[in-house]
């Protein structure tokens, strides 16, 4: 590895305990093969129509936010949270009335759940579409106008279009999702304004490139960076939805956001990744190729 070349350095590791909710920010933390320890350890089912649903869906879930009241091990992957509702009151998942207060606070009914073992193939399973068209449905979920055209999701996993995750995760594809600043940068000049918050895009590692201009982590794809002890893979772009445009947690609703990432970025913003080798991250790593 002695040869390879830096290409950014760590500034931000988040780690997200409720699927669709905002995260917590790290120091540090361990990556597994299954990614980052503790990340969307829990999530919601829809008690309405089936199925763990995250805000793709269930767009209130992005005014919440969730903490652990344990740090997670690796015989206790999924400590119990506390969530932060709308209205600033607190519930732990461990109350007896937390789904009622939580479905109470996001207008629809759902229970909570922590990760079930990958061969319950049921429980991550989709459920039913809101859309009889597929395409309608496709655009509900991404937020493309009739005139936008719908992301490429070839290079996703095959199994998300039967499960809402692959089985024994709640992540939406891949379990290791990078952003760089220079994306970051680079969307604020293409849409005319600020550096959109890196909050929208909800990546597990933020890479600081301060020399770098565009989308410099689309050129890692195909290749392995390192990262602390971390091999990590990088495996395709990240097609981006809605979420990007939703009111959150100190964030007000930002159409415009999605309106240039689909004109100006591919649809695009980031990287998925698998992790390779597995080990502990630190903010101020560099990233090498």
């Amino acid at each position: 590895m002695a040869n390879d070349s830096v290409a950014g350095q760590v500034q931000e590791i988040w780690r997200y305990p409720v699927k669709s909710m905002r995260g917590e920010r790290m120091d540090a933390a361990h990556l597994t093969a299954t990614g980052l320890l503790g990340d969307r350890g829990w999530a919601t089912r829809d008690e309405r129509r089936g199925g763990i649903r995250g805000a793709k869906k269930i767009r209130d879930l992005m005014l919440c936010a969730a903490t652990y009241v344990a740090e997670p091990t690796p015989d206790s992957p999924t400590p119990h949270v506390v969530m932060r509702l709308p209205d600033g009151s607190a519930v732990r998942s461990d109350e007896s009335d937390a789904a009622t207060r939580l479905s109470r606070a996001i207008n629809h009914p759902v229970t909570l759940w922590p990760l079930q073992p990958a061969d319950d193939l049921d429980h991550y399973r989709r459920g039913p579409a809101d859309h009889e068209d597929v395409v309608e449905e496709l655009r509900d979920i991404f937020g493309r106008g009739e005139d936008e055209p719908l992301p490429d999701l070839s290079g996703l996993p095959p199994v998300i279009f039967e499960f809402e995750s692959p089985p024994g995760t709640y992540y939406d594809a891949y379990p290791v999702h990078i952003v760089t600043t220079a994306t970051l940068r680079t969307l604020g000049r293409l849409g005319e304004r600020d550096a959109p918050d890196v909050r929208r895009f909800r990546p597990t590692i933020l890479v600081d490139t301060p020399d770098a201009d565009g989308f410099p982590e689309r050129d890692w794809i195909g290749s392995t960076v390192r990262v602390g002890e971390v091999e990590i893979e990088v495996v395709t772009d990240c097609p981006r939805c809605s979420m990007v445009q939703l009111p959150q947690q100190g964030l007000p609703a930002d159409k415009p956001l999605l309106r240039t990432v689909v004109r100006d970025a591919n649809q695009n913003v980031g990287v998925y990744c698998n992790v390779r080798t597995p080990g502990r991250i630190s903010v101020g790593d560099s990233l090498t190729r």
